[in-house]
């Protein structure tokens, strides 16, 4: 059992100074303190970790600070690492991206064992466990392992990852370090026992979702007390008393504990994207000479606590608003922190830089997050909106392009168009920029011009060269050869959506040129913004993919359209004009057309009768079915924003029916998700559309309004920046499923008849009211 002496030096020593350097602005608050909902829940007992990793939601049930650069967690399997429904734990890696549509990351997975250790197969070694042993809330973990009688639990601080494994009493309790083993290709790694106490390494890993991406992770890991043997590997042979490993394929070293009486180990690794000094650095600041695992964990519950506090809902389903604040806690896991506790990060020139006024963060699934995810930080956290921004713009300082889909510091090329304009453009909208405007424009603009030099590892908008010659990008064109070619997604593979993606970013670009007086660059980007219309085939009423000549592809079928849309067909990309709707109502002939359109979209007869199974049966056929459906699909980003269209078409009471209708595939469970969370995106949407609230243009400057979820809500709006922070409250009393249209609606005590809000206005705080009526009305 623990001896007295080690319980009270646990519990004597402390984290929750050091907890305080995080780089990522989020001081612990105390224990004792911690707020609440309305309803006198604690926010933390609202969440499930577990809903996502079933049905490829593909999230992870681990511990993690928010934004935090650790994510410890368990992996069973699946693209996110953990898959719900398999019965075997192989480790507890520390790195893990939520939801994402590949195997990624799930680096340095860490199990401990008990006997001897011959085979260092996680095959072989790996145990079963159980859900009814099993539990998951924010900055915590722990599982049974049944094979081996331990129970483990995992907690972090920002930049460490720690566990505590309570062991039978055995004298040969094992911890293995398998550094050749990720959810992602390993191109090679080392690993190294240091003194009786201490292993250290490094891991190269990459592939992401098959492009060429690299990167490097290192790491120290300390014990709580020595170690009474140890060992490493090459391959598949273990080598007892060798402290190194290194080089290609298989690598690991494994310690091993008397634990006859005092059973608990805990370890707590550090880690670091610059080098072993910036892991040591990094564990020394954050987690100084403690192990006081229990203190770590109230810590990281305390700064969730606070984190989800930034919203409290009332009213409505307890399963609301436990699908609520998962939402919220999903949506705050990411960008993660790419620097050290010293302000040091590996550049995408490969070179470590040390960053000037701002935190460094990576991990940026722009195509997903430039949607609602970053306008949620932006609400909510424009401190850590503002740092994820001046780190796009230090990709570009340092790598000499800006990414599209960047992990660690490394470009992957994966989807398509150009997600970092707007993404770029709602931050600078925003005032978060500062003193970075014209290098940012500067970036921008030069992205929208042209493609990177043969070298870059970038494809950036690679069908640009045709794009800018007809005004669409053209069916036929052939990569590597018209189209740079250099991994990952391409443009020129998905023609159709690259054009639409291409026009809605210039547009956004426009707005930010007029801004900084580029006047005749504003004219450019502005008129490019409508080449949009250069697709609209009148006789079809569709979006059509062209040739190189400038007719149009036949023969043509908008549901499957040869894959030239990316991930779904015309019918999801129809709505994809965010910078201009009113000009795609006037394509489609009207606004009384459009609505119709949008009928027909999203089955909405069916909807009135059974939202729920429509929903289910009607829009999605499987979580990865993006093709061949003349229907809304709500598991993917093209048109995510489509609900919002009934409001320029002039029925708004109609997008209150179809956002209740989505929320129904966001419940409780281990399913609650119908497919990829993609980094917080979906989860962004759930929480947007529950406020009433929802960002459909960047760079526009207003926020969509419509029928809240719950009765109440009060929103705490950061402080950075245009925005001067101050409390957003939302009241619409007898808000339900069935009494979910909004009759009137007022702000700051004033009447609201439209259907938007200035985003300052927002911003700054204020009383937005609705009457609720169970019938459509006029209203909007």
């Amino acid at each position: 059992m623990d001896s007295p002496l080690r319980r009270w030096r646990r519990r004597a020593s402390t984290v929750l100074a050091a907890l305080a350097v995080t780089g990522a602005g989020l001081a612990p608050a105390p224990a004792l303190a911690r707020p609440s909902s309305a309803s006198g829940e604690q926010l933390t007992s609202l969440v499930n970790p577990f809903i996502g990793t079933q049905n490829f939601g593909n999230t992870f049930p681990g511990a993690s600070a928010p934004f935090g650069m650790v994510q410890v967690s368990p992996d069973t399997g699946g693209q996110g690492g953990y898959d719900y429904q398999q019965d075997k734990i192989h480790g507890f890696s520390q790195t893990h991206l939520s939801g994402v549509g590949c195997s990624v990351m799930g680096e340095l997975p860490l199990m401990p064992t008990t006997g001897a250790v011959d085979t260092v197969d996680p095959g072989a070694y790996r145990s079963t466990y159980s859900h009814d042993d099993e539990k998951a809330e924010p900055g915590y973990y722990r599982v049974g392992l049944k094979t081996y009688d331990i129970d483990a639990e995992l907690t972090a601080t920002p930049r460490t990852g720690w566990q505590r494994y309570t062991f039978p009493a055995t004298d040969r309790a094992n911890v293995l370090f398998n550094t050749g083993k990720a959810n992602q290709r390993v191109y090679g790694s080392e690993v190294h026992v240091v003194g009786d106490r201490t292993v250290e390494g490094r891991v190269e890993a990459g592939n992401f979702c098959a492009g060429k991406d690299r990167h490097t992770v290192y790491f120290t890991a300390t014990f709580d007390r020595p170690f009474a043997s140890h060992g490493t590997w090459r391959g598949s042979t273990p080598r007892p008393g060798e402290r190194d490993a290194a080089g290609e394929g298989g690598n690991g070293a494994w310690v091993t504990f008397d634990a006859e009486e005092d059973r608990d180990v805990v370890v707590k690794v550090g880690l670091s994207y610059t080098g072993l000094e910036g892991a040591r650095k990094n564990l020394k600041a954050e987690t100084a000479d403690s192990y006081d695992f229990d203190a770590t964990r109230e810590a990281l519950q305390a700064t969730w606590e606070r984190q989800l506090a930034t919203v409290k809902v009332d009213g409505g389903p307890a399963e609301r608003r436990r699908a609520f604040y998962t939402a919220l806690y999903h949506a705050q896991l990411h960008p993660n922190l790419a620097g050290d506790v010293d302000g040091r990060y590996a550049g995408f020139d490969g070179k470590v830089h040390t960053a000037d006024g701002f935190t460094p963060y990576q991990n940026l699934s722009l195509w997903d997050t430039h949607r609602p995810q970053n306008q949620l930080l932006q609400l909510l956290e424009p401190k850590v909106a503002r740092d994820v921004a001046l780190s796009v713009v230090a990709i570009g300082r340092d790598g000499g392009w800006l990414p599209r889909w960047s992990l660690a510091n490394s470009e992957t090329n994966i989807m398509t168009g150009d997600p970092v304009t707007p993404f770029l453009v709602e931050a600078w909208s925003k005032g978060l920029l500062a003193g970075h405007e014209r290098e940012a424009y500067a970036l921008l603009r030069k992205n929208a011009l042209r493609t990177p030099p043969d070298e870059s590892p970038y494809n950036g908008r690679a069908g640009i060269d045709a794009y800018l010659e007809r005004g669409y990008v053209p069916s036929g064109l052939e990569l590597g050869k018209d189209c740079p070619d250099k991994g990952g997604d391409n443009d020129c593979a998905h023609p159709a959506s690259a054009t639409l993606e291409y026009a809605a970013a210039d547009a956004s670009l426009a707005l930010m040129a007029k801004g900084l007086g580029r006047t005749a660059d504003a004219r450019m980007f502005a008129a490019r913004g409508q080449w949009y219309r250069n697709l609209w085939d009148s006789s079809v009423q569709q979006f059509r993919p062209r040739t190189t000549e400038g007719t149009w592809v036949t023969p043509y079928d908008p549901v499957e359209a040869g894959h030239q849309f990316h991930e779904g067909g015309a019918y999801q990309y129809q709505w994809l004009v965010p910078q201009d709707p009113a000009g795609l109502v006037s394509l489609m002939g009207s606004r009384k057309r459009t609505e119709q359109r949008l009928d027909a979209f999203f089955a909405y007869d069916k909807l009135l009768e059974d939202p729920a199974r429509t929903a289910r049966e009607d829009w999605i056929s499987a979580p990865y079915d993006y093709y061949g459906k003349p229907t809304y699909n709500p598991n993917n980003e093209p048109d995510l924003h489509a609900p919002y269209m009934y409001l320029w078409a002039g029925a708004p009471a109609k997008t209150a029916t179809v956002t209740r209708a989505a929320m129904t595939l966001f419940t409780d469970g281990p399913d609650g998700m119908t497919g990829n969370d993609d980094l917080g995106t979906m989860s962004a949407w759930y929480v947007f559309s529950s406020l009433g609230l929802y960002p459909v243009t960047n760079g526009g400057g207003f926020l969509a309004v419509s029928s809240p979820q719950f009765p109440s809500a009060e929103i705490r709006i950061g402080a950075y920046g245009k925005l001067q922070g101050g409390t957003l409250t939302v009241t619409a009393p007898g808000a339900s499923d069935t009494r979910r249209y909004v009759k009137r609606a007022w702000f700051g005590g004033k009447d609201l008849r439209a259907t938007w809000l200035d985003w300052d206005a927002v911003a700054q705080g204020g009383r937005l009211s609705f009457e609720m009526s169970d019938k459509p009305s006029a209203w909007g």
